[in-house]
């Protein structure tokens, strides 16, 4: 009977230490995911950032793009003003 007693404890405090083991695992994985989920909604925060960056940066270039096109047509009426008085001064007297 002390036999089987033995036996019954040998394999009930095996099946303790294999919880514990398993309880650590767990443990140490929970405290991983937990740094991952941190990380990616770092990640997530620097992502957005860069979207509000790549939007900022977008409205500068079409603000740059219509200003150039302002300039572009300014220059255009400069150089047909200029033209029209050159073609007067050069134009013969009667």
């Amino acid at each position: 009977m002390d036999v089987k007693i033995n036996r019954l404890e040998s394999v009930v405090e095996q099946i303790g230490e294999a919880v514990l083991a398993t309880t650590v695992t767990v443990e140490r994985l929970a405290e991983r995911i937990d740094a991952l989920a941190a990380q990616v909604q770092h990640q997530s925060l620097q992502v957005q950032q860069q979207g509000y960056q790549i939007f900022a940066l977008s409205d500068a270039v079409q603000t740059l793009a219509q200003v150039q096109q302002d300039s572009m047509d300014q220059l255009t009426q400069l150089t047909e003003s200029l033209q029209r008085i050159v073609s007067v001064i050069e134009k013969p007297e009667p």
